[in-house]
């Protein structure tokens, strides 16, 4: 059986805790530019709100540095 494509890019924190890249989710979910996801984020954000969720139990703000052209790293900042 061809395993789910969500749960290869799947992450599990050191308490056990399930967790996905908004990055690699953007670019599973094919979005071509990130910014655009982050609209989809956001608006996650307000219907887990509307939902009388805590937003911070679901969407964690995570810095990752990538390396950009010039071998030199970059922050690069995720939801």
């Amino acid at each position: 059986m061809k395993e789910n494509t969500f749960e290869t890019i799947k992450r599990v924190d050191d308490n056990g805790k399930e967790y996905w890249s908004s990055r690699e989710l953007a670019k599973v979910l094919e979005y071509s530019d990130y910014r655009k996801f982050l609209n989809v984020i956001d608006r996650a954000k307000t219907a887990c709100e509307n939902s009388d969720e805590v937003i911070h139990n679901h969407f964690v703000h995570k810095d990752e540095m990538v390396v950009i052209g010039s071998r030199a790293e970059k922050r690069n900042y995720e939801n």
